[in-house]
C-alpha cells in the first residue's frame, strides 16, 4: 500500500508509489446517470485531486437507482479488499420513493458499521428532502445524517447536490440529475472537504 496519503498542491508522486484506492458508493448520482463515464463525479473528482498534487484512485461504484439498502446487499463486493476510504452517497432514491426514514437510516448504519470493521474510513455525503414530502418527513430523513455522523465520528458533507438542485442550467432535463457542468461544480464544491478527509486518513505502511 502506498506510505502517502495526500501530497501536498503541485507534488508529484514518488517512484514506485502507489495511489491511494477510494471507492465512491453510490446511486446514478455517483454512478453518472446519462453522462459518459469521464464526465460521472468519481471521474471529475479523481482529476481534481491529481489537479491538487494527489495520488488517488476512485473507483465508480455508482449504482443507478439504487436505495441504501441496495447499497447495504452489494457492499461486499462494491467495496473491495485492499479499499482505503469510502465516499459515501446514497439515500436520494429511498427519499423520493418515500420510504420510511427508519429504513435508510437502518441501511447506511449498516454499511458504515461494516466498513468500520474492515478499517475503511468513510465520508458521508448527506441528501435533502423534497418540500413535497413535509417537514416531518424532512426532518427525519435529512437528520440521518448528522446523527449517524456524529455517532460514528464521521466527516460529513451536508448536501450532495448543494448548489446544484434546483438550478436547470446544472441538471439533465429530468430536473433531478447533474449535466456536466452540475458534476463540475458538485465536485468544486465538496473538493475541500475530500481533501481535509484524504488529510486526516491513517497512513499506510
Amino acid at each position: 500500500m502506498s506510505s502517502i496519503v495526500s501530497r501536498p498542491a503541485g507534488a508529484e508522486p514518488g517512484p514506485g508509489s502507489a495511489p491511494l484506492r477510494v471507492v465512491a458508493l453510490g446511486d446514478s448520482l455517483t454512478a453518472g446517470f446519462g453522462l459518459p463515464q469521464p464526465d460521472a463525479f468519481p471521474a471529475v473528482l479523481q482529476k481534481a485531486l491529481a489537479a491538487k498534487g494527489h495520488n488517488v484512485t476512485i473507483a465508480n461504484a455508482g449504482v443507478s437507482g439504487d436505495t441504501t439498502s441496495g447499497g447495504l446487499a452489494r457492499l461486499d463486493w462494491s467495496v473491495p479488499d485492499g479499499t482505503q476510504a469510502v465516499i459515501l452517497e446514497l439515500g436520494a432514491n429511498d427519499m423520493l420513493r418515500g420510504i420510511d426514514p427508519a429504513v435508510p437510516r437502518t441501511a447506511l448504519e449498516g454499511i458504515i458499521a461494516k466498513l468500520k470493521e474492515r478499517g475503511i474510513p468513510v465520508l458521508l455525503t448527506g441528501m435533502r428532502a423534497a418540500p413535497n414530502l413535509g417537514g416531518p418527513y424532512a426532518a427525519q430523513f435529512e437528520g440521518i445524517y448528522t446523527d449517524l455522523a456524529k455517532r460514528y465520528q464521521l466527516m460529513l458533507y451536508p448536501f450532495f447536490l448543494d448548489g446544484v438542485a434546483g438550478d436547470r442550467e446544472l441538471l439533465l432535463p429530468d430536473g433531478l440529475h447533474p449535466n456536466a457542468a452540475g458534476v463540475r461544480t458538485i465536485v468544486e464544491r465538496i473538493l475541500p472537504t475530500v481533501e481535509r478527509f484524504l488529510g486526516g486518513l491513517p497512513r499506510q505502511g
